[in-house]
């Protein structure tokens, strides 16, 4: 199995990059891990077409079959053994790829929204993308220390 994490732009904070960076590492143990940082589509005011540009570049970049979880304000929220339980169905199910998706600064499209399997959302906060990112790559790995019983989510 395969995790994926799509994030339009890139990570800019030096911090929250190694943050990422170290948890991507960390789940590169568990399972085939990586990241894809698409471009920000710049659009002079037209924020529907930013949008609608970032969502043509979302649905390019997911791989046919692979389970889509949108990061969403207005997603179904779990507490990190719902979500180790929810990661444990997916591998169970032969899911060959999970794409975890962070839109742009002004969201996603409703062809994106449409597409994602899963909407989750990590908090009721209001959170910068950037470090929604660091909190997503956290919690799987936690996800992961918990389905393998290591001491870490302790």
């Amino acid at each position: 199995m395969r995790l994926r994490f799509i994030f339009v732009g890139k990570t800019r904070n030096e911090h929250a990059r190694a943050l990422v960076e170290d948890y991507v590492g960390r789940l590169s143990r568990f399972c085939k891990t990586e990241v894809t940082e698409l471009r920000e589509a710049s659009g002079a005011g037209d924020d529907r077409a930013v949008v609608e540009e970032e969502s043509r570049r979302i649905s390019a970049a997911l791989a046919q079959g692979s389970l889509t979880v949108l990061l969403d304000v207005e997603g179904q929220q779990w507490g990190s053994r719902e979500l180790a339980a929810r990661l444990e169905g997916w591998m169970n199910a032969g899911r060959k790829e999970i794409a975890f998706v962070v839109g742009g600064h002004l969201g996603v499209g409703d062809g994106v929204r449409r597409r994602a399997d899963v909407r989750w959302s990590l908090s009721r906060l209001t959170l910068t993308h950037e470090l929604a990112r660091v909190v997503a790559c956290e919690q799987l790995y936690r996800a992961f220390t918990i389905l393998r019983g290591l001491p870490y989510q302790k």
